[in-house]
Formats: structure tokens, C-alpha cells, sequence
């Protein structure tokens, strides 16, 4: 199957490959293995090929390629030469000069302008000063939250919670009950459920939980969609905020989508911009009406044809 793939490479890492093996970012660049001596991997008249080479272009490769690569380095070796050799044919045969491959390293040019120019204005404008006022936001917008931890018991049946509940109240295990009746998930564990806040849980169960008192068990089955539950509230507390390390990256990703529309509206306000697509097109004025024949100007340009007369 990958002999297959491999073999449509050449079209795929020409020119429009390129584009997504530019706009990489330069972290991921910084990160990717580097030979220790980067070895010289083939020689093509003359010339050498490194494995900084083989890495680059297997980093042009469709993901599911990049995972199969090192089962795969014969012939991605083997495709590192033939790019190699249609590339020297082609600068051979004076390509470089050719308007086509003039054309798209144009384009080519203007994405790499366009990323560069934006990502040199989100690292100017995300200051610390601008992060740390978005965090402050964040915790004005996400208040600390009421949060329970609990333990439930799920079955299917109603009187079978009802005859959980007396034994609860007789003073049997909760964690013990659920392991061995519990037919939810938390079963394993007793029980017991991660933290959770108002709207977390099926409103049927959050009311219930949020109405009980902390150590005290349900008094009576509360029916969701699920089943019927026993719940034990086990303890009340408030919610901490992330820290704005914990947050740094989310805070960054906000303020440079912040900072790109902030760049369109600046550049749109400095330019004349004008809309055309979808503008309804003028009409087209008429065709001009034939004037009438008149003697100076015959109504035909070939000249009548005389019948001739009629027999006797």
C-alpha cells in the first residue's frame, strides 16, 4: 500500500506542498530530529544529500506516511534522489526562467509575507501586560462555582433503590452497596464521582445533590434517564481558578485571533476596499431599432429578380 503512496510523491511535493512545509511553524522545525553530524545519505553527481534532506522531506509527507517513515527509508531515499535528479533537470532546461514557476514562487512569496507579517504582529501586541489583563477578565467572567463531591449508586429498578436506601439507613457501607449493585461506571470506585458543579450532572440528579446536606444519603430514589440513583454528598467546596500558567496558552491563542482582527480592521480602515462580487451588474441598453428603407437606402442590398412572364 505505501509503494503505492510513495509512488505519487513526486506530484505531491512539488509545488503546492510547499505552501503547508513553509507556513510550518518554527517551533516544530526547531524540534525535529537533527542528525548528530548530519551524514551524507546519496550523492547525486556530485552533490550531496544529507539526512537534514530525508528529514525535510519527510516532513512534507501526508501524516499516516510520517508514521510508517522509518519502515519506509529505502524508498524514501530512493524519492530524496529522483526529487534531487528532476530538480537538476529542471534548472538544466532553464526552468527557473519559466513564467509558470515564476508565477508560483510569486505566490508562494505572498503567503510567506502574509504569515511572517502576522506573526510578527501577534508577537509584538501579546505582551505579558495584555496576558495578564486577559486573566484578570477570565476570573471576572468564570467566578469560583459551588462544587460538590458525591457518590451515587445506579439500578434499573425503583424498588430495588428503595431497599438500598433502608440498608443505608441501617448503617450498610455506601462504597460497599455500590461495588455490589451499582450498574454505572463509578462501581469500581465506590461510587465515586469527579468533582462536579451545577450543570455538570442531569438536572434531575444536580437539584437532588445540591439540595442534600453534606454526609447524608437520599431519602428517596431520584429518577433520571439513566436509571434510579442513590446519591451521598460527601462535601461542599468552592471551585479554584486555573492559575495563569495553567492558562497561558488558551490566554495567548485568544489574544492572537484579538490581534489578527484588530490588524484587518486597521489595514481596511487605511485602504479603499470595494466589493464587487454579488453587486447586481448594470443592464444592457437595448439594440438599436433598423431604420426604415427609404429609395437613398434599399431595404435589400441584392437587387430584385424579374420573374418572367406568364405564357400566353
Amino acid at each position: 500500500m505505501f509503494r503505492t503512496s510513495l509512488a505519487a510523491i513526486p506530484l505531491a511535493c512539488g509545488i503546492a506542498i510547499a505552501a503547508p512545509a513553509l507556513a510550518q511553524d518554527s517551533t516544530e522545525q526547531q524540534s525535529a530530529p537533527q542528525a548528530p553530524e548530519d551524514a551524507v545519505i546519496a550523492r547525486v553527481d556530485g552533490t550531496d544529500l544529507k539526512q537534514s534532506d530525508l528529514i525535510a522531506f519527510i516532513q512534507t509527507l501526508p501524516p499516516q506516511l510520517q508514521s510508517q517513515a522509518p519502515f519506509l527509508m529505502p524508498q524514501l531515499v530512493q524519492q530524496v534522489v529522483n526529487n534531487a535528479l528532476v530538480t537538476s533537470a529542471g534548472r538544466k532546461a532553464d526552468m527557473a526562467e519559466d513564467p509558470e514557476v515564476k508565477a508560483r514562487l510569486a505566490e508562494l512569496e505572498d503567503i510567506v509575507i502574509r504569515q511572517v507579517f502576522i506573526q510578527r504582529t501577534i508577537d509584538a501586541r501579546v505582551t505579558q501586560a495584555r496576558i495578564e489583563t486577559a486573566y484578570e477578565t477570565f476570573l471576572t467572567e468564570n467566578p469560583p462555582e459551588e462544587q460538590l463531591v458525591a457518590r451515587h449508586i445506579l439500578v434499573e429498578d425503583e424498588e430495588a433503590a428503595k431497599a438500598l436506601i433502608v440498608e443505608l439507613d441501617g448503617g450498610a457501607d455506601f462504597a460497599a452497596l455500590a461495588e455490589q449493585h451499582s450498574i454505572g461506571p463509578s462501581k469500581t470506585n465506590g461510587g465515586e464521582l469527579p468533582p462536579f458543579v451545577a450543570g455538570d450532572m442531569v438536572q434531575e440528579f444536580s437539584d437532588a445533590a445540591f439540595a442534600m446536606d453534606v454526609g447524608s444519603h437520599s431519602s428517596a430514589p431520584v429518577k433520571t434517564q439513566f436509571g434510579y440513583h442513590i446519591i451521598k454528598l460527601e462535601n461542599r467546596q468552592m471551585t479554584e481558578p486555573p492559575s495563569i500558567e495553567a492558562l497561558d496558552g488558551q490566554l495567548r491563542e485568544q489574544l492572537a485571533q484579538e490581534v489578527v482582527g484588530e490588524l484587518y480592521t486597521e489595514l481596511r480602515e487605511r485602504s479603499e476596499v470595494e466589493i464587487l462580487l454579488g453587486r447586481p451588474q448594470p443592464e444592457e441598453a437595448p439594440a438599436a431599432e433598423e431604420a426604415p428603407a427609404t429609395e437613398d437606402s434599399p431595404a435589400s442590398e441584392e437587387a430584385p429578380v424579374e420573374s418572367e412572364p406568364a405564357a400566353q
